[in-house]
């Protein structure tokens, strides 16, 4: 049934939290901004060699007016400097999920307006990530290449270790039937060879194109031999000697022009299934089609611009997380699974884009109740096939001496049981407080959720910055108490605040989302249409039946 809203958005309160929302998503706008300004700073150098910008290539191989969306968009933010002014965010990557010829493909660009394109640590780690959600729906990966390889100012051995995982995972995406295909832009050194060398398709421009494991400073250094780049990796050898390309383009246009041909010829691959189902359907003697994902979807009957104004600034201000359900799901009909038990979790049917989902949130702290229904939510939305939508909201598992002698571990543990075995794609909002265990049990990042995104007002901890300013305190004055040690007032408020201070600051969306522990964070206002955007991605990878190999496609 459709909800019955209770929300004013006229009132004071709401009005305040609508500006407060507001500014926060003024400060991520500028943030983006930052690192595309920073890249567009360069436009004279590429201009001179006739290159497009790293943003330029992306909207030239992306279809016109297709949806888009951007993955990771501040990582590294106050990674690389302790003055946030001067942060750069991104990690000198650009990346996420799009439609090319038709065909929806991960796509990552090298970032080279900002030091050549080098890979920077977070940068790293947001390539793992997206191919990491290539791999779990299914989607082509396009790479467009032009990168200095790691940044040897900043060299830490452990990045040069992990940055292992990253060809790893082209040769895993290769032979899982999922096709990877590289745009050579320019440069591709040492480590950065590989990438086209575990490439299925490589398309290089001419006079722009390197590749090779050791550029001409490095060879002579170590064998005293003189070369030319051309000579060593140039786009003519790689096209008509080495082999390691296959198409050769006299310009960054035609290479993704090229690009774009390439992938409209995978579509009948990624269809099949689809195919194969509605045949089976038919030979079982049912009249209906199958209903395509996302068909007959309506819009929300209230507004999502109350969205703004539902969540207060802080965590111990209540919300009615129904009320958000209400503004991103299909004609804001909700129907409630077990409403009067366990009230402070809530369990719900719906529909989001067309797609039948379960929603899961919360009202307050997951107690045993609230547990107990969770676990037994997930496991009928796993037998009804449908996707789970976590709205985080939460302070955690509810504790007490009542609680603990309730079982509140062993049916928390059923829930988190409950989570790491669905059998259903998960994804997770992050919409208010993510505290304790509860962040475990509302699938958070390191329960693998197929997609996680962040508000903007959303704060991440083990606790919050005063509750663990308090609890720090009580167990230093006990210690203070055994040693007949005297309090100094001042110094235990010192010590308070700095406490809070750490965790209100890592409990940031902004620091949090800048060390990679989200997939982005995005405006509340356009959380009905990224998630429609992910169920679709879902509901197509379920649908592809790809020809997977016990190998990568080998270079020839």
């Amino acid at each position: 049934m459709s909800f019955s809203t209770a929300f004013n958005p006229h009132t004071e309160a709401a009005q305040q939290r609508r500006a407060a929302m507001l500014d926060r998503i003024a400060e991520l706008r500028a943030l983006e901004d930052r690192a595309a300004t920073k890249s567009a700073q360069s436009k004279p150098v590429f201009d001179k060699r006739g290159q497009l910008l790293p943003r330029e290539r992306i909207a030239l191989l992306l279809d016109p007016g297709a949806r888009w969306l951007p993955l990771c968009t501040i990582a590294g933010f106050g990674q690389d400097t302790k003055d946030l002014d001067k942060s750069v965010p991104g990690g000198g990557v650009v990346a996420g999920i799009g439609f090319i010829s038709g065909v929806r493909c991960m796509v990552v660009a090298s970032d080279s307006g900002i030091e050549a394109g080098a890979i920077q640590a977070r940068g790293l780690e947001k390539i793992l990530r997206v191919q990491e959600l290539a791999l779990d729906n299914q989607l082509p990966f396009v790479h467009l290449v032009e990168s200095a390889g790691a940044n040897l100012t900043k060299y830490k051995v452990e990045g040069f270790v992990h940055g292992g995982a990253l060809f790893r995972n082209l040769a895993r995406h290769s032979a899982a039937g999922l096709p990877v295909i590289t745009v050579q832009h320019g440069s591709g050194t040492a480590g950065g060879a590989y990438m086209p060398g575990l490439s299925d398709v490589v398309i290089m421009v001419r006079g722009r194109s390197r590749a090779f494991l050791a550029g001409p400073p490095l060879l002579m250094a170590a064998t005293g031999e003189v070369a030319s780049e051309e000579e060593l990796g140039g786009a003519e050898m790689h096209t008509s000697v080495s082999g390691l390309g296959e198409y050769l383009a006299e310009d960054d246009r035609e290479a993704l022009g090229l690009a774009r041909r390439v992938v409209a010829t995978l579509t009948p691959t990624l269809s099949r299934k689809r195919e194969w189902e509605q045949d089976t359907r038919v030979k079982e003697g049912h009249s209906h089609p199958l209903p395509r994902a996302g068909e007959g979807a309506r819009e929300p009957s209230l507004p999502t611009e109350d969205l703004l104004a539902l969540m207060p600034s802080h965590h111990r201000e209540p919300v009615d997380m129904r009320e958000v359900m209400a503004r991103i799901v299909d004609g804001s009909d909700l129907l409630e699974f077990k409403p009067l038990y366990g009230p402070a979790t809530l369990c719900v049917q719906a529909r989001i884009g067309g797609h039948a989902v379960g929603l899961i949130s919360n009202n307050g702290p997951i107690d045993v109740a609230g547990a107990n229904k969770a676990t037994h939510f997930i496991q009928w939305m796993c037998q009804l096939g449908h996707p789970i939508v976590y709205l985080q909201n939460t302070t955690g598992y509810m504790v007490g001496k009542d609680s603990e002698q309730g079982g509140m571990i062993k049916h928390g543990s059923k829930m988190i049981q409950a989570v790491t075995g669905a059998t259903v794609p998960q994804i997770t909002i992050q919409c208010g407080a993510s505290f304790g265990a509860g962040n475990y049990g509302m699938c958070g990042r390191g329960f693998n959720p197929r997609f996680l995104f962040s508000w903007p007002n959303a704060r991440t901890a083990v606790m919050g910055g005063e509750q663990a300013a308090r609890t720090m305190r009580i167990v230093a004055e006990a210690g203070m108490a055994r040693k007949g040690i005297k309090r100094d007032e001042a110094q235990m408020q010192q010590q308070f605040d700095q406490i809070v201070n750490v965790f209100e600051s890592q409990a940031d969306a902004f620091h949090t989302s800048g060390l990679v522990l989200d997939d982005g964070v995005i405006d509340p206002r356009d959380t009905r249409a990224v998630l429609a955007f992910c169920l679709d991605t879902c509901a197509e990878a379920a649908r592809h039946l790809p020809r997977p190999l016990p190998f990568g496609v080998a270079r020839m």
